[in-house]
């Protein structure tokens, strides 16, 4: 996969540099030189230009990538410039980055494909962390619905998933289970492996440091948290 990444402040330049450890052919782009020397070793191609010319995009080729990430944050002009030529020079898939609501709308309007609120998400993953720190990751992918990845404690510690009683109580479903297997290592050392039972079966055992996968509403999650909260 090709991807361009428009913008190299610090939200720019850390997706650049994790689609490429990821695997991704990575173009970063940013006119000011000195984001694109700090970035140049850790990505496929970093280049200083002009986003909103014409011809600057046209010289790296940029129709030929199968993603478009415009992370530029300090100026929304320059954001709507580069999202529009994108879409002129026959980028399909256009992620880009709204720092306002009418922001948002327009980059809508001039036809991005995807929009990423930053300080929104952020701002949602910093509550989650206070009022659930059990909670290890979370993946929103529909309205008010989640993949969440939990240690679910002392509560449930010894349980088998039917005694758990999660599905009844919450209307949550388990779809992992993530375990540590303690293992001997061939030098004789004490050891652990990660083992994920991804078809997880009512009889199966519940352990303290056990992370559980869970999918559900938003509104079942924030009854599980709660009664987590009370111990």
């Amino acid at each position: 996969m090709l991807v361009a990444v428009i913008g190299l402040g610090t939200f720019g330049a850390k997706t650049a540099v994790r689609l490429y450890e990821k695997g991704a052919e990575v173009i970063a782009i940013d006119k000011d030189q000195e984001l694109v020397d700090k970035i140049k070793d850790r990505v496929t191609h970093a280049v200083a230009l002009d986003v909103t010319e014409e011809r600057s995009l046209r010289s790296v080729h940029i129709s030929d990538v199968d993603v478009a990430v415009v992370a530029i944050g300090d100026s929304i002009e320059n954001s709507i410039m580069a999202v529009t030529m994108l879409r002129k020079l026959g980028v399909g898939r256009v992620i880009a980055r709204a720092t306002s609501t009418l922001h948002e709308h327009v980059l809508h309007e001039i036809g991005a494909s995807e929009i990423i609120k930053v300080e929104e998400e952020m701002g949602e993953i910093i509550a989650s962390k206070i009022v659930a720190p059990h909670v290890l990751q979370r993946y929103n992918f529909a309205a008010g619905y989640s993949i969440v990845e939990i240690k679910l404690g002392k509560k449930f510690e010894g349980r088998t998933l039917v005694e758990s009683k999660i599905r009844q109580n919450y209307n949550l479903n388990i779809v992992a289970l993530q375990k540590k297997v303690p293992f001997i290592s061939e030098d004789g050392k004490s050891a652990y492996r990660i083992d994920i039972n991804d078809c997880p079966m009512p009889m199966d055992v519940i352990e303290a440091d056990d992370i559980v996968v869970l999918v559900g509403s938003e509104k079942n999650f924030n009854k599980l948290f709660a009664d987590l909260a009370e111990g």
